[in-house]
């Protein structure tokens, strides 16, 4: 019997899923289904309470986009659809929520698109190397028609996605040596998100993954369990990291989005006005979003340079560090076709 891997066995639970939800309702129709009116109760919901589920602080901008989003929804329903929000983690992890999700535990969650890998495997094109060339390029991408394709195709798994969220650029940052070629990265042990797609850069790149919660990173490069990390600028300061890794150096390795998931045994609840609503809230607060986030991060560049002591530095080529990505490229198209097309999909995008 031909073995399969983790990522074939979910892709085939998902497509059973599917085939049951289709058993049950006696057919579907062609093309997606989600989006506003798609699935939506005729009465709609009264006097509903949501959870939704984040792993950020009170303090950062995630927390007060979702917050934005919840008093919106609240007030556009007159007070129908209320949207507890639940910061730091309080109801899990990212992992944890997905799984509570998929089983109807959870009604909705902002997640790293990272973190979704293993549960609808397309998403893993987001998080491949350089697969985006510029925050215009990504910007342009995500919110294209082609990327709420990607959205709404969950359904079989018990979700869909309602917006994305920018994170950042996510580069290298360590305790003493810069990294301006990949050939700095070796020997280093560099903690990344517990995603396989990382891993595998980490690999590709010589360095070695250290996969942990990131409420730990600070006292492992303290103690040298690792030698640094990598995510964006708000990592220096609003996590406190810029105290003891004082290189910054901008590989701008990958674009990951956040994605704010809704349950779709929630969203089928709604009326199409209701839908609406919330899917314009959403929206709403996503574009608030992105005007905050860049000014967080100019202020955090700042506030690292001139509190923390941390240096930025600009490796002369970023052909080196793609060289090295290769190999993922050469694997997706071989074994990914999925994911592969649609990594093609967004490099061939033009806005």
């Amino acid at each position: 019997m031909k073995k399969i891997n983790r990522r074939e066995f979910i892709r085939i639970s998902a497509v059973l899923a599917a085939a049951g939800a289709l058993t049950a309702c006696g057919g579907s129709k062609s093309g997606s289904t989600a989006g506003a009116g798609a699935g939506a109760s005729a009465e709609g919901v009264k006097g509903l309470t949501l959870k939704l589920s984040h792993n950020a602080n009170e303090q950062h901008l995630i927390h007060k986009a979702m917050t934005q989003f919840a008093n919106e929804v609240n007030e556009k329903t007159n007070g129908d659809i209320k949207i507890e929000v639940y910061p730091n983690a309080t109801l899990g992890s990212e992992k944890d929520n997905l799984e509570q999700m998929g089983i109807g535990a959870l009604d909705m969650a902002k997640v790293s698109a990272a973190s979704l890998e293993t549960f609808a495997p397309v998403y893993e094109a987001f998080s491949v190397p350089y697969i985006f060339n510029s925050r215009e390029h990504f910007y342009s991408f995500m919110d294209s028609d082609q990327a709420k394709e990607v959205f709404h195709s969950t359904e079989a798994q018990g979700f869909i996605a309602l917006t994305w969220l920018d994170s950042g650029t996510r580069s290298f940052y360590t305790v003493k040596t810069p990294v301006m070629t990949p050939a700095d990265l070796k020997g280093l042990k560099i903690r990344t998100m517990d995603s396989p797609m990382a891993i595998e850069m980490m690999n590709c790149f010589g360095g070695s993954a250290t996969a942990m919660p990131i409420s730990d990173v600070y006292t492992a490069m303290q103690s040298g369990v690792i030698d640094g990390a990598e995510n964006n600028e708000t990592a220096l300061t609003v996590g406190g990291h810029g105290e003891v890794a004082k290189c910054y150096s901008y590989d701008e390795h990958t674009r990951i989005p956040d994605i704010v998931l809704i349950s779709t045994k929630v969203w089928n609840k709604f009326s199409v006005e209701q839908q609406e609503i919330v899917q314009a809230a959403a929206d709403a607060a996503k574009e608030t979003y992105k005007a905050d986030w860049q000014a967080a991060i100019e202020q955090a560049v700042k506030d690292a340079e001139t509190n923390l002591g941390v240096t930025f530095y600009h490796p002369e080529s970023l052909a080196p560090f793609q060289e090295a990505v290769q190999p993922i490229y050469d694997r997706l198209a071989k074994e990914e076709p999925e994911v592969w097309a649609l990594c093609e999909k967004i490099q061939a995008f033009q806005a």
